[in-house]
C-alpha cells in the first residue's frame, strides 16, 4: 500500500505543431493518411475488454469524398447495450477502489502516447472521417485531448486535497466517492477531444462508463479506444458501443444503476433525455447527474470604435474554421453602420482567398460538412435567403455534393434582426450579419441578449472601455464564454473552461475542476478521539443552593 500525498506533473498546454512544408510532422501525417488509404477498417464494439462484431455493418466514407469507403463498423442492438452495462458494473468495485494515483498514471500515459506514437494516427483519422484540415485536427484531436488528460489529472488531485477544518479533539475528513452505478457518455462528431474527454473525465474519478459516439465519429473513436487500452484502462471501465440512439436510451435510462450522463450534442436531444430521466426518476438508486453542453447561436458584436480588420478576422476565423461546425462558431454578427462596409470588405477579401476541397491538400482552408443531412439543411437555408427580400447573400452561396458535401462559406446580410438565420442554429459555414445604427449600441445589446435562447459564446470588439464594460454587464447571461476583442472560438483547457447556460447546457465547464466535481459524491467523516461518556450537557445542572446563614451575619 502506498503511503504518501502525491504531487502530479504540472500541466502545460501542449504546443501546436505547424505542419509547414518539409516539416517532420507534415511528413508523418501524410504518410499516415496514405497508410489509411490502403485499408478498409473493420471496427468492432468494445465491451468488457472484448471486441464485439455483429455482422450488421455500417459504411464509413469521408464527407469530402463520399464515394470512397474507408471502413465499416459493427452496429449493435439492445442486447449489446445491456452487455455493456453489465460489464461496466462488473468492473466498478475494483476500479472505484483503485488508489487515485494509479488512475492518474493511466491517463498521464494516455497523454504521452497521444503526444507521441498516436499523434499522426488520431489526426489522420479525424481528418479523413470528420473532414478537418491538418491544423484543425491538430488543435482538436491531439493538443486539446492531451490537455484534457493532463489538466484533469491536476484537477483531480485538487478535488481530493480539498479538506474541512478540524477542532481540537476531532478529525474531519472528506472522501470523494465515485457515483453509485454507471455513467452514460453520449458524444458528438465535431471534436475528437470531446468524444474522448466525456468518458475519460468520468472514468478518471473512479466511475465506469458506457460510451456511445456519433456514427460519424466512430472511425476516430476506434483509435481512442485503442489508446485507452494501451494506456492501461482496465476491461469494462469504458465500454464502447454503436447502436441506434433511441434503442440505447430505452435501456440506459430505465436501468436502476444509471448514475449520470455526460453529453455534448443538440439541445433538442438533451431536452428529450432530461425529460426521459425525469419520467424514470423513481427507478434509480440515486438522482442521476445530468451534465450537458448543447447548441449555440454565438455572436460577434462590434462597437463603433472597433478595429475593422480585427472584427473581420474574428468573423473569417470564428465563423468558418472547421466549416462552422463548432458549438462556439460565430453565427450572427452585429456591425455598426459606420464600420459595416469596411469590415465586410475585408471579410469578402478573406473569403475570396479561401481554398476549399479535400483534407489531403494542405492548402485547403475549407473542407466538407459532415453529412448529406447537414448539407441539405444548409442548402435549404441558403436557398431561402436567395429568395427572401429581407436577406441578401453578399458572399458565397454556392454548394455542391457531387463528390463531397461542400458548402461555400456564405455571408447573409439580413435587413431584419430576427431573420430566421439570425435565430436558428445552422451548424455550418453560414454567418448572418445585421447592420445597426451606430448611435444605437445600447439598444443593440438588448437585441443580442434577447434574440437567441442559447448562451454559449459571444464576442465584443471595441476600443472604448466604457462600451466593453457596458456590454459585459448587459450580456452577463448571454454567453458562458465571453470574448473581448477576439473571436468566440478556441477555448483552451486550463485557460478558458468551456460551457454555456440557457439552452446551451448545464455550464459545468469542461476543462476545469468544476466538471470533475460532478462525477464524485462526497462523504464527510468525523472522528472523535475521546468520546463523551455522559449524555448530560452543562445546562442541565442544578442551580447552587442559597447559604441561609449568610444573612444572619454568622
Amino acid at each position: 500500500m502506498a503511503n504518501g500525498f502525491f504531487n502530479v506533473p504540472t500541466p502545460i498546454n501542449e504546443p501546436v505543431k505547424g505542419y509547414a512544408p518539409g516539416s517532420k510532422e507534415r511528413q508523418e501525417l501524410q504518410q499516415q493518411l496514405k497508410s489509411l488509404h490502403g485499408t478498409e477498417a473493420d471496427i468492432p464494439m468494445h465491451i468488457g475488454g472484448q471486441q464485439v462484431r455483429t455482422g450488421n455493418l455500417k459504411r464509413i466514407s469521408p464527407p469530402h469524398d463520399h464515394q470512397r469507403t474507408i471502413g465499416h463498423f459493427h452496429y449493435g442492438d439492445a442486447s449489446h447495450v445491456n452487455q455493456a452495462i453489465e460489464a461496466a458494473l462488473a468492473a466498478r468495485t475494483a476500479w472505484a477502489e483503485m488508489p487515485w494515483e494509479h488512475r492518474a498514471s493511466i491517463f498521464l500515459k494516455a497523454a504521452d502516447l497521444l503526444a507521441g506514437p498516436y499523434r499522426a494516427r488520431i489526426n489522420a483519422a479525424t481528418m479523413l472521417a470528420q473532414s478537418k484540415n491538418a491544423f484543425q485536427a491538430e488543435i482538436d484531436a491531439a493538443c486539446e485531448l492531451i490537455d484534457f488528460f493532463r489538466f484533469n489529472v491536476h484537477f483531480m488531485r485538487q478535488v481530493y486535497e480539498q479538506q474541512p477544518e478540524s477542532l481540537p479533539g476531532m478529525w474531519n475528513r472528506l472522501e470523494q466517492r465515485p457515483l453509485e452505478g454507471f455513467v452514460f457518455a453520449l458524444t458528438p462528431f465535431n471534436f475528437t477531444s470531446i468524444a474522448a474527454n466525456l468518458p475519460s473525465s468520468v472514468a478518471m474519478m473512479g466511475n465506469v462508463v458506457v460510451w456511445k459516439p456519433a456514427d460519424t465519429q466512430v472511425y476516430s473513436a476506434q483509435v481512442l479506444m485503442e489508446l485507452f487500452e494501451e494506456a492501461g484502462v482496465p476491461a469494462g471501465v469504458i465500454n464502447l458501443i454503436y447502436a441506434d440512439g433511441p434503442v440505447v436510451g430505452d435501456v440506459v435510462f430505465k436501468h436502476p444503476d444509471f448514475a449520470g450522463i455526460h453529453f455534448t450534442g443538440s439541445t433538442k436531444v438533451f431536452q428529450t433525455i432530461w425529460q426521459e430521466i425525469g419520467q424514470n426518476i423513481h427507478r434509480y438508486k440515486s438522482y442521476p447527474r445530468i451534465v450537458g453542453e448543447t447548441g449555440g447561436k454565438d455572436f460577434i458584436l462590434a462597437h463603433p470604435s472597433a478595429h475593422a480588420k480585427a472584427v473581420a478576422v474574428g468573423i473569417s476565423r470564428g465563423a468558418f474554421e472547421y466549416q462552422g461546425q463548432k458549438c462556439s462558431a460565430a453565427s450572427r454578427v452585429y456591425l455598426p453602420s459606420n464600420l459595416a462596409d469596411e469590415i465586410l470588405g475585408y471579410v469578402k477579401e478573406d473569403l475570396a482567398s479561401f481554398k476549399m476541397g479535400d483534407v489531403e491538400d494542405f492548402g485547403n482552408f475549407i473542407n466538407a460538412v459532415i453529412s448529406e443531412v447537414s448539407f441539405d439543411k444548409l442548402a435549404k437555408y441558403i436557398d431561402g435567403a436567395k429568395a427572401d427580400p429581407n436577406a441578401e447573400i453578399i458572399a458565397g452561396g454556392s454548394y455542391d455534393k457531387s463528390k463531397g458535401y461542400f458548402i461555400e462559406p456564405t455571408v447573409i446580410l439580413a435587413k431584419d434582426p430576427k431573420y430566421i438565420t439570425m435565430c436558428d442554429e445552422l451548424f455550418g459555414p453560414v454567418v448572418t450579419v445585421y447592420v445597426y445604427d451606430a448611435d444605437k449600441f445600447e439598444e443593440t445589446l438588448e437585441l443580442v441578449d434577447s434574440t437567441s435562447p442559447y448562451a454559449l459564446t459571444g464576442a465584443i470588439f471595441s476600443q472604448d472601455r466604457y462600451a466593453i464594460d457596458l456590454a459585459s454587464k448587459k450580456l452577463v447571461h448571454a454567453a458562458g464564454n465571453f470574448y473581448i476583442n477576439d473571436k468566440p472560438t478556441g477555448a483552451v483547457v486550463g485557460q478558458q473552461p468551456f460551457g454555456g447556460a440557457r439552452a446551451s447546457g448545464t455550464n459545468d465547464k469542461a476543462g476545469s475542476i468544476l466538471n470533475l466535481l460532478r462525477w464524485v459524491s462526497p462523504r464527510a467523516i468525523k472522528e472523535t478521539f475521546v468520546p463523551v461518556t455522559d449524555y448530560r450537557y452543562p445546562f442541565l445542572g442544578s442551580e447552587p443552593k442559597e447559604d441561609l446563614n449568610r444573612d444572619k451575619g454568622l
